[in-house]
């Protein structure tokens, strides 16, 4: 069956054929298109623990297929959904989708397993759009939007969260600008989402991380787009490290805060940011740059992956559900008790 993201835009990141998992290896785009074979749930942990595949939504596909994998192959599933489980911390959406698939019980059939991956990977899209219609909403005519890190199609099913709202306001002729941040250390702006608009025509203009308050004193940005990997039930949320930055230098300068992100990004048992596991990686990371260091040896580096942004800096929380507004007192565990719309 095919990814059904490639018949909304042209970019896709995760393909379940010939029963295996296939990840575009996004640690080496622009550069390179390369498509990785993934057997099993050990390689798929593996993929999502070196960044093969990022983005919290395409996280948790990928840990859905992995535990499909495990029960083709007749591994112990739970087992494997631990070694996923453990892969990276911070995403919510990991755990939520493994618990949606532990949920069909221990004697459900592998190809059951399967038949609920690719339901998780075609609702994250429809998910996308809707979300998309709802962000849209929010934007004024001639808005000119800054975004930080991918959360485009590579880092969901298709279409994207903050870049899903960016493209379609794009497409319905509603922006004037889109900015984008580098997104140190792995430049996922620079090599991802700068791709991503370049492949569809979308013109927009990278800034350095630390230009972000620069650009909004000079008045060139109406809203900062970003996305999230775990919203905790106040509205205080986890992201790609440096948007909490963006979001102080927004509401220093009045600008709009708009987190875009589907439902299962939003933890409910967790009360607030302060609970929020923030996984640390390697300094080298920040040590290096495309494989050649940067920094004298022997330096030391500190490397949080993600920062919390609180509640009371975010004007809207988006989802495929509707619409809260933090900053208003608005909780975001209250959108997972409305009703879908349609």
């Amino acid at each position: 069956m095919p990814n059904p993201a490639a018949s909304t835009v042209g970019v896709e990141a995760i393909r379940f054929v010939d029963g295996a998992l296939q990840l575009l290896d996004q640690r080496r785009l622009p550069l390179e298109e390369r498509w990785l074979h993934i057997p099993d749930a050990p390689a798929a942990a593996q993929a999502i623990h070196d960044m093969v595949v990022r983005g919290a939504p395409a996280i948790g596909i990928t840990a859905a297929y992995g535990l499909a994998l495990a029960a083709l192959q007749g591994e112990d599933r739970a087992a494997a959904a631990a070694r996923l489980a453990a892969s990276r911390p911070t995403a919510v959406n990991l755990h939520w989708a493994l618990t949606r698939m532990q949920g069909l019980g221990a004697q459900a059939s592998p190809e059951r397993l399967l038949e609920e991956a690719r339901a998780i990977h075609a609702e994250d899209l429809a998910q996308n759009l809707r979300m998309a219609t709802e962000g849209v909403g929010l934007i004024g005519e001639g808005a000119r939007v800054l975004t930080h890190c991918n959360t485009g199609a590579l880092a969901t099913g298709g279409h994207g969260t903050a870049l899903g709202v960016i493209r379609s306001a794009w497409r319905a002729g509603r922006l004037q600008a889109v900015y984008h941040t580098e997104t140190r250390p792995w430049l996922q702006g620079a090599r991802l989402t700068a791709w991503e608009l370049a492949s569809e025509g979308i013109p927009a203009t990278m800034i350095a991380d630390a230009a972000c308050a620069q650009l909004m004193a000079e008045g060139q940005v109406d809203w900062v787009i970003v996305g999230a990997d775990r919203i905790a039930a106040n509205g205080d949320t986890a992201n790609k490290i440096g948007t909490r930055t963006l979001a102080e230098c927004a509401h220093a300068y009045g600008v709009g805060f708009m987190v875009v992100a589907p439902s299962g990004t939003i933890d409910a048992q967790c009360p607030d940011g302060s609970r929020i596991p923030i996984e640390s990686r390697s300094g080298d990371e920040l040590c290096t740059l495309a494989g050649h260091r940067v920094a004298p040896e022997g330096c030391a580096a500190w490397n949080p992956v993600f920062d919390v942004t609180p509640a009371a800096r975010i004007d809207a929380i988006v989802c495929e559900r509707g619409v809260a507004r933090p900053k208003q007192g608005d909780r975001a565990s209250r959108l997972l008790d409305e009703a879908l719309p349609g």
